[in-house]
């Protein structure tokens, strides 16, 4: 690998202020390792190459005329699919939207461009992000770099691919039930799922407005925390957004001394692979070791999160699909016998499976005489779930848990929908309780790559991603 692609955002812009490194040189690199790197994994769906190599010349006359640099200068960065980048395809990972290109940017896209990265391409996940191996793409599978006969997780698949294979610096995704943390995990890579409402929804192609948040992925902590500083923030054209978000670019205090950790006992219960166990457990030893205060704690309505989860979801994304009609965006309907017969015909040939199955039962859990026993009764559970954070995070900082009940699995090997829905497990409460975690790999026996999570109170990012770096500080993990 040209040593180029494996350089921090902080090396990078380093070595362009002191002219060791022209950005148009940079982004041929990223190009090139695509080139040979891409057909065998399937990340990309879209590489903009004259875009890349002219947001890079524009750069470079920057620096040759001498303006200040912006902070994220020379950064190359991939965006997931259902994340709008202006003059580029928009899919979300479905044919029902093949052959629209959005007319604007996302928020955190312009906010990236105005910080001044280059945007490289647009990358692959599961059709409307509603998978957890990138399997479920209308397009094609994505590999895991590390083992390509394994699934590199999901919905984010293509953007984690992309950073552990070297193709991207850092890499957008969305994370609406863990579809950025496990994929971090079964790749290696740092993942960060910020508080909801920090982060400007707007340009998100939505699945389940509640609980979508966008968020990187990333070979550090330093690199997410940089990337997540510049697209953070109050944004008027998403009423969800915050009124005060103060995410720092720049780490506080990284020692674990004194830090007050909870591990739920409910979490290590479910964990299903004794090489996750035995990475967790070592987690644990080493924070200890490192100052930290480990506590066990108790989460009881853990077991409710994901039914909760797949009851609330398919609800949303069935009302946030119903749009695709054929008239207002990507493919045509042929209206020769009415629009309700054609918006059938063509949603019946052009959503996948998975989009048809959380329709169908998001409908029906918002039907009438259905809606109080179920959509009303999994709001009333997340209620709780949230209660139980709050109770927990008065005892503690922040909570430590596994990421995935077992590291990647091979591609093809889970069919079964509801056995897919389990790799959630660990995952789905901390959404549907608004909270901020982090994904980080921790050392293992095996040979794929095994994440911790960490999870944090509401608005405390911050926080979160210092003891995050001093763990990835106390626990080196090769690459």
């Amino acid at each position: 690998m040209n040593e180029l692609v494996g350089l921090s955002i902080g090396s990078i812009r380093q070595r362009l202020v002191d002219c060791q490194l022209s950005t148009v040189e940079l982004v041929d690199a990223y190009l090139s390792h695509i080139s040979s790197q891409d057909r065998a994994l399937g990340s990309f769906l879209h590489v903009d190459a004259d875009g890349a190599r002219a947001a890079a010349r524009a750069l470079d006359q920057r620096i040759q005329s001498g303006d200040d640099l912006p902070r994220l200068a020379g950064t190359v960065v991939a965006v997931k699919d259902n994340i709008t980048v202006k003059g580029l395809p928009a899919t979300a990972g479905s044919r029902i939207l093949a052959g629209y290109d959005p007319p604007y940017d996302a928020t955190v896209v312009a906010r990236l461009r105005a910080a001044g990265v280059i945007i490289i391409g647009k990358t692959n996940l599961d059709e409307f992000a509603m998978g957890a191996s990138t399997e479920q793409s209308a397009w094609h599978p994505t590999k895991n770099p590390r083992d390509p006969e394994r699934v590199p997780g999901g919905s984010s698949g293509g953007s984690a691919a992309a950073v552990a294979a070297g193709m991207c610096t850092v890499a957008l995704g969305s994370d609406t039930g863990g579809s950025i943390r496990q994929p971090a995990a079964f790749c290696g890579l740092v993942g960060v799922r910020p508080t909801y409402g920090s982060v400007s929804r707007y340009g998100l192609i939505a699945m389940a407005s509640s609980m979508d948040v966008i968020g990187p992925l990333a070979r550090s902590v330093a690199d997410a925390r940089q990337v997540l500083a510049a697209i953070a923030g109050y944004d008027p054209d998403d009423a969800t957004t915050l009124p005060h978000v103060n995410l720092s670019a720049r780490a506080g205090q990284t020692s674990l001394t004194g830090r007050r950790v909870g591990v739920p006992k409910e979490y290590v219960a479910g964990i299903t692979d004794q090489e996750v166990r035995d990475s967790l457990s070592a987690t644990v030893d080493r924070l200890g070791a490192a100052g930290a205060e480990v506590i066990e704690v108790s989460l009881p309505t853990t077991a409710l999160a994901v039914p909760t989860y797949y009851v609330i979801t398919p609800a949303e994304a069935s009302s946030n699909l119903a749009r695709y009609d054929g008239l207002r965006f990507g493919q045509p309907s042929d209206r020769t016998h009415g629009h309700g017969a054609a918006s059938a015909r063509l949603r019946g040939q052009l959503f996948g499976r998975e989009p048809k199955r959380r329709i169908t039962i998001g409908t029906f859990t918002l039907s009438a005489g259905y809606a109080d026993r179920y959509y009303h009764a999994a709001q009333r559970v997340r209620t709780l779930i949230r209660q139980d954070f709050a109770r927990v995070f008065d005892q503690v900082d922040l909570l430590l848990t596994p990421v995935a009940p077992t590291p990647a699995f091979p591609l093809g090997s889970v069919a079964d929908p509801l056995a897919m829905y389990q790799q959630d497990i660990f995952l789905a409460a901390v959404s549907l309780a608004g909270l901020p975690a982090a994904a980080i790999p921790v050392p293992t026996s095996g040979q794929l790559p095994v994440g911790a999570q960490l999870i944090g109170r509401s608005g405390d990012d911050n926080l979160l991603l210092d003891v995050a770096e001093g763990l990835e500080q106390a626990l080196p993990v090769s690459p």
